[in-house]
């Protein structure tokens, strides 16, 4: 219960009291001795507080018709009389500390009434403590602030703890804990209980300990005791006794260059052990701080946060020292200096340089492996790696990069031969990287020129050379050229012609050539005769005007064609004067069919122009005579009659088979005689005419015979050189026979790039005279002809 309800039930008591106490004057009871009882508190309700009835010697029985009752007020209602027995139990939870607010002496005085006679007795009953309460503290957590200058053995009062028990159950004695700095102290109150004291044993310092928690034990007597404790806190308030301390007094950072505006470059953090304004830290430069740091470093006042301004260059300044003051805010402030060392690291932001030093840009092809022709040398305005710097080559060329004893210098040199009419000069591309990482690489190229040496023959585009010409040439003309080339330059490159002359027969044909030793054009002195000389061979010398000179020849195969400059000569018949005239008899009674005569002719040429061909020029009759056109025999188409002429002229036109034919003519005269006569004559006659046709037969056949087969071997040993020099075509010589009534032969042959062909005596649909030649040599179109080296016309006299 509260102060108040206990003040009202007090005020109910005394006024009960008082009517009671009026009542028993009037009555005038008799008062008796006084009886006491004592109890704990918090009994439990029906527990017996003592026998009235007996200790006041009143009869048990009575006890009802007496009406033994409590009348002390309110009291009463803790307690009850059982009528019966007469035993005060109670009646209601007892608790001191609310009855009697604390009081050292707790007594509830009870009045007992006894009617028939009045009687009042009065009770007390005594309510003994029972430790039932914890001392306690107003508050449960009590601060202070101790400023951590102040002098030891300064006092501090704390709470005094409260127990609502009372005696030895009260709050008996204070205990504080463990700690360096804080004893307990304790003062008697006038109250009579004790005051306990903080007293400051060991000076504060607030940087080391800025809050001190201390555990006040207040405990009472009880058995067992009960305690109550106060959470003390103590704040430690601060003095500005402390530096502002830099994490390093110097300390030394690397930086990359070129970092870009607003890169951190760090936090300078200084730290004051002090609290509020006293640790409150601003930074700024050092006094000597040089104006160019000022220009490339911001610092941050409030923060310590220092800043790239301008540009970071290491190739400018590889290293920066800067000294920041670090200052509080307390009164007087107190203030200290850090040394930052700021070490630029070297990036790779400067391309490597080449510098070239020609010794010269034109080198002899015949220079040796190993010949100096530039020095060059690379630099680059990094360090470290980044400076270090290798030179290489671009693509595949005959020159080398060789490093010189001092750092970055090199020396151009040959590594293999050089050759001028390979490659004349080289655009030599140089590569200088640096091994930064990325690295970077810087490019020059020079261009060096290969100068010429004569170390080339000259040459001739094929050898042998072969050259086909017509018979009765004009002497003095031009039959052919001869061309060679140099792959060296100028004065190396000038070519002179001379025909090798003299040494063997075969080499008798040179007296009657010459040669324009400037063009190669050669001329013949004399006409040649094919039916003299087929075919010879020469040897042209081709020489530089290099110092030294070189040559070289190439052997000329000279092959004479045939031209039709011989006249058919008619070996039969042939009179006693000369002249091809002869007479012929036959019987009058021949068949038709019967060989009359035979024309016997030669020609001196040899292939189509030494073929013959036979026709009737002049005949009296044609219905009587036939000549066979190939062969020469004459022969009657029928039989005579009675009407037919006794004699009969016949002309026989004897024509060669050359472009232009020559020919020559054989008269024979037919007498148509009586059978007697022609037999008497013949047999005198067919003996030595058929011996003689035998004989010219013989040598006929024998002397076409030699000249075909020398005609035939020309021709395969020149399908054989021609077949051993080009694949074009497995033979140079092409064989075409038309028949149209008159044999048409043509022989095609190739040099060089053209083809040619050798008709007669007709040419054939198509073909075209080549330039110089005489009549018979065609030039065959040919669409597969490859543009080359070699010449591309043979001049044939």
């Amino acid at each position: 219960m509260t102060m108040e309800a206990g003040g009202q039930r007090r005020g109910r008591e005394y006024w009960w009291t008082a009517l009671c106490f009026s009542l028993l004057l009037r009555i005038e009871p008799r008062v008796s001795a006084q009886i006491r009882y004592s109890v704990p508190e918090e009994m439990k309700e029906g527990s017996v507080v003592g026998n009235i009835a007996k200790d006041l010697g009143l009869d048990v029985s009575s006890l009802v018709d007496k009406r033994v009752r409590i009348v002390s007020g309110l009291n009463d209602a803790f307690f009850q009389l059982n009528q019966q027995n007469g035993i005060l139990y109670v009646d209601k939870h007892i608790d001191r500390e609310d009855i009697c607010d604390g009081n050292s002496a707790c007594v509830i005085n009870l009045k007992v009434v006894v009617e028939k006679p009045l009687e009042v007795h009065y009770v007390e009953v005594e309510i003994t403590d029972v430790n039932d309460h914890s001392p306690s503290f107003s508050d449960k957590d009590f601060s202070l602030e101790v400023s951590e200058n102040t002098v030891t053995g300064t006092r501090f009062e704390l709470q005094t703890a409260r127990d609502l028990d009372a005696g030895v159950n009260s709050v008996r004695f204070y205990q504080l804990s463990k700690n360096e700095h804080f004893d307990l102290e304790m003062k008697d109150s006038v109250y009579g209980d004790k005051n306990p004291f903080l007293v400051l044993q060991k000076s504060l310092d607030r940087e080391t300990a800025e809050i001190h928690r201390l555990l006040l034990t207040a405990t009472d007597g009880g058995n067992p005791p009960k305690s109550g404790v106060l959470n003390i806190t103590v704040f430690v308030l601060d003095v500005n006794d402390n530096r502002p301390i830099c994490n390093s007094d110097a300390f030394t950072i690397t930086l990359r260059e070129n970092a870009i505006i607003d890169t951190v470059v760090t936090i300078i953090n200084a730290s004051d052990a002090d609290s509020g304004v006293n640790g409150e830290v601003e930074y700024t430069y050092g006094r000597n701080m040089k104006p160019k740091i000022r220009e490339i470093f911001q610092l941050d006042r409030m923060t310590g946060k220092i800043l790239v301004k301008g540009l970071i260059d290491f190739e400018e300044n590889d290293i920066y020292s800067l000294m920041i003051r670090a200052s509080d805010k307390g009164i007087p402030p107190l203030s200290t200096d850090c040394q930052l060392i700021i070490k630029v690291e070297d990036v790779n932001d400067n391309k490597p340089e080449i510098q070239v030093t020609s010794l010269s840009n034109v080198v002899s092809e015949d220079a040796k492996i190993g010949t100096v022709i530039s020095l060059i040398s690379v630099s680059d305005k990094d360090s470290g790696i980044n400076g270090k710097v290798v030179c290489t080559l671009f693509d595949n060329v005959p020159f080398e990069l060789k490093q010189s004893v001092q750092d970055n210098m090199y020396s151009l040199v040959t590594k293999e031969r050089l050759d001028r009419e390979r490659v004349f000069e080289y655009d030599i591309k140089i590569m200088a990287t640096d091994l930064g990482n990325p690295s970077l690489s810087a490019y020059k190229t020079m261009l060096v020129q290969v100068s010429d040496v004569n170390d080339n023959f000259p040459e001739f585009f094929t050898n042998p050379l072969e050259l086909y010409m017509s018979e009765n040439n004009a002497p003095g003309a031009s039959i052919f050229f001869v061309s060679a080339f140099d792959k060296d330059l100028n004065e190396n490159a000038a070519i002179a012609y001379q025909i090798i002359r003299g040494g063997g027969t075969q080499n008798d044909m040179a007296s009657v050539l010459n040669i324009n030793s400037e063009t190669g054009v050669i001329y013949a002195l004399k006409t040649f005769d094919f039916e003299i000389i087929k075919k010879f061979q020469f040897h042209v010398l081709a020489t530089d005007s290099g110092s030294p000179s070189l040559s070289s020849n190439v052997t000329v195969n000279v092959f004479i064609l045939d031209q039709n400059d011989n006249v058919p000569v008619i070996l039969y018949p042939v009179s006693a004067n000369g002249s091809a005239q002869g007479v012929e008899e036959i019987p009058r009674n021949v068949n038709a069919g019967h060989l009359v005569t035979k024309i016997r002719a030669y020609d001196a040429d040899i292939g189509y122009n030494g073929w013959l061909l036979f026709s009737l020029q002049e005949v009296s009759d044609h219905s009587l005579f036939g000549l066979d056109r190939y062969t020469g025999q004459i022969r009657t188409l029928r039989s005579f009659t009675e009407t037919d002429e006794a004699q009969h002229k016949l002309v026989i036109l004897v024509k060669d088979n050359g472009n232009v034919s020559l020919s020559a003519t054989a008269t024979v005269i037919v007498k148509v005689v009586e059978p007697k006569e022609a037999f008497a004559a013949s047999d005198v006659t067919n003996a030595v005419k058929d011996e003689e046709e035998n004989n010219v037969t013989f040598y006929l056949i024998i002397t076409l015979g030699s000249v075909s087969v020398l005609f035939i071997i020309s021709i395969i040993v020149l399908i054989a050189m021609q077949c051993s020099k080009s694949s074009d075509y497995s033979s140079k010589y092409l064989q075409d026979v038309n028949y149209d009534g008159t044999l048409c032969h043509s022989i095609q042959y190739r040099s060089g790039d053209k083809r040619y062909m050798l008709v007669g005596p007709r040419m054939s649909v198509g073909s075209t005279l080549a330039p110089g030649s005489n009549r018979n040599t065609l030039v065959i179109p040919d669409r597969r002809r490859r543009d080359s080296g070699e010449f591309s016309d043979v001049l044939l006299a």
